[in-house]
């Protein structure tokens, strides 16, 4: 416990952690920082600099690699945001300074510091983010000590300088958490009109509860353009918040969103379970499929 004295307080971060909750964002508000030409790119810079890990990584764990490439675009923009403060500094402001949630960051502390111990590493070097997230996939020291893996072989694990141990460690993460090898994340949904309000009145925070594909399709509710894949677990119906097409001439009203309604399969549930929004989720399907995309119309040499 030597480290702990060596530990500073960061009054910046607990004063992050007591902002006041904000409504969150509409999904026009939340998506154009991912789904964008420079996240895009880097994305596919990422994935060809990776492929062998990322097809290693599909084979073994049955993630496709866009869903990984995505996520770590999200978390990090592939690196360049990691956090700056030392993991040990913001950990311990929490533990000790921050009630709320104090045997929460106190148990991740604990964590960090077997993890510095197994891994040969100072506990002053790492830095992350105010809240104590690590590496490119931004993974909590708990998680970090479940999931994390050495997919380089190097004999260490390295979130902050190994592609491979990202990729590798972000799909073991996935599939401990029930991800389905060869199952969508989503589909655009239809609802016919007349059942249409009481789909909607099924919608909490933008996200209905689960039940089973046939419920659905039962209550006029069907994937668009694809068949009902063979998916036997519940499936719930998700909102997302579209920015109208204004009348020529006129400008958009913000407070008249348009809608889109998906279908949210089980694979878009453990999606949530890296970061619980739905947004989140929705943004990690979205730059996926245009990641996947720009990957296929431009292959390697």
């Amino acid at each position: 416990m030597r480290w702990l004295g060596d530990a500073r307080y960061q009054a910046g971060i607990v004063d992050a952690m007591q902002r006041p909750l904000l409504a969150p964002p509409k999904w026009y508000e939340y998506a154009p920082r991912f789904l964008n030409e420079e996240h895009i790119g880097a994305g596919v810079e990422f994935w060809l600099a990776h492929e062998p890990a990322l097809d290693r990584a599909e084979t073994e764990f049955g993630v496709p690699p866009e869903i990984v490439v995505a996520i770590v675009g999200i978390e990090t923009f592939y690196g360049r945001n990691t956090g700056g403060f030392r993991v040990i500094d913001a950990l311990t402001t929490l533990a000790f300074d921050y009630p709320r949630r104090a045997p929460y960051f106190r148990n991740e502390l604990r964590e960090f510091l077997l993890f510095a111990r197994d891994e040969k590493l100072s506990p002053l070097t790492p830095r992350g983010s105010y809240a104590g997230a690590m590496g490119l996939p931004q993974f909590m020291p708990g998680s970090l000590r479940r999931y994390a893996i050495d997919f380089d072989g190097d004999g260490r694990i390295d979130l902050w300088n190994s592609g491979d141990d990202v990729v590798g460690s972000v799909a073991n993460y996935l599939a401990r958490h029930d991800w389905v090898r060869g199952q969508p994340v989503w589909s655009k949904a239809t609802v016919a009109a007349s059942q249409r309000d009481a789909a909607l009145a099924r919608l909490d925070g933008g996200i209905s509860e689960r039940r089973p594909l046939a419920a659905w399709n039962a209550d006029g509710v069907a994937p668009v353009g694809v068949p009902d894949p063979a998916v036997q677990e519940p499936v719930g119906l998700l909102l997302l918040e579209e920015r109208p097409d204004p009348p020529e001439g006129e400008s958009t009203d913000p407070s008249q969103p348009a809608e889109s309604l998906w279908i949210a399969y089980p694979n878009f549930y453990v999606i949530t379970r890296y970061n619980k929004s739905r947004l989140y989720a929705a943004a990690v399907a979205s730059l996926a499929e245009a990641l996947r995309a720009a990957h296929d119309a431009n292959p390697p040499p």
